[in-house]
Formats: structure tokens, sequence, C-alpha cells
């Protein structure tokens, strides 16, 4: 009996290095990077919360749009890649890290981050039909975007009168005036 084959080579060559399971970086400092369509036409958009993702799911959505846009002229960009490994112990061990296995890639994905963009010469409703069927392939919630579209801070968007500066959070001011007057009246001369 031979020995099962080893892991998939890691993506960025990170070899021994064990990651926890954290959570995605959420961006509440303001940042939009990544939740607007760059290089393509059409997007899907991650829209209810932060998600693990394996790379299993991210390739049967890649399918499914390839699947259902088959015969048609089309570039699909990922922008995500799982880059992330996945390791699991078996049951009765004891706590602490650093006994599992490799299992799986996975990546992290935030809030409101394009996962597919789509660049084509096609009709606006097939390419939303294709990233609705991956939609239903991946865990979440997912919008249609297409360029031109405002982009995402959290979950709100930006245009039509919201700026990043509203959302970001108002720093607290003291009044140091009154303080100062109201020190120097309680202190005896």
């Amino acid at each position: 009996m031979s020995a099962p084959p080893p892991p998939p080579p890691p993506p960025h060559a990170r070899h021994n290095k064990k990651d926890r399971k954290g959570r995605p970086r959420v961006p509440t400092g303001g940042s939009v990077r990544g939740t607007t369509v760059v290089w393509g036409d059409y997007g899907i958009r991650l829209k209810d919360h932060d998600r693990r993702i394996s790379a299993k799911q991210l390739k049967i959505a890649e399918d499914t749009i390839r699947k259902r846009l088959r015969g048609l002229r089309f570039r699909l960009y990922m922008r995500i890649s799982a880059n992330i490994g996945v390791y699991t112990s078996g049951n009765e061990s004891r706590m602490g890290k650093g006994k599992g296995s490799f299992d799986h890639w996975a990546s992290r994905v935030a809030v409101s981050k394009i996962l597919f963009e789509l660049k084509g010469d096609i009709h606006e409703q097939v390419v939303r039909d294709a990233f609705r069927l991956a939609g239903n392939k991946l865990p979440g919630q997912y919008e249609f975007v297409k360029r031109g579209d405002p982009p995402v801070m959290g979950i709100t968007k930006l245009g039509s009168g919201v700026t990043a500066e509203d959302l970001k959070r108002p720093r607290k001011k003291l009044p140091l005036e009154e303080t100062a007057e109201r020190i120097s009246a309680t202190t005896p001369p």
C-alpha cells in the first residue's frame, strides 16, 4: 500500500508556517480597496459579512461561470487567491496549536470585496445569470456590480451624497477653554 500523495505546494512558497484561524480584516479605517471593478466590465461582490472560502469552492464557482458562458469570448479575472493553508487535527487530541496536518487551501474574504471580474462583449443579463449561479455555489450572499459603480466602505456605498469623511468615526474633541475655566474657578488662590 503506497503513501498518500503530498499536499500541493504552497502558493507563495510559505512551506513551514501554520496560520492561525483568524478573521478577515474588515476595513474600518476608511479603505475602499478591492470593492470596485478594476480590470473587467462586471464583477461579483461579497455582500453579507466576511467569510473563509476554500480553494475548492472558488474553483467550483469559476467552473460554473465558465460553463454558463461556454462558447462566448470573455476573460475572467480572479481577484482573490486561496493562499492560507488550513490544517486539521483529529479528535481527542490535546489543546493547542501544531498537531494538525494539512487539509486544504482557503482564502479570507472581507465584506464588500470583489471575487471575480469578467471582461467581454457579452450581454449584461447573461453575465448576471452566470454570476448568480456562481454565487449559489459559494457561501454567503453576493451582488452583481458593474464598472463605474461606487466603492463600498464596510457595507455602505459611497456616492449620492455619502463621502468617506462622513463615514469615518468622529474624534472626540475636548473643550479645553471650558475645562481650564472650571479648574481655575475651583482651585484656591
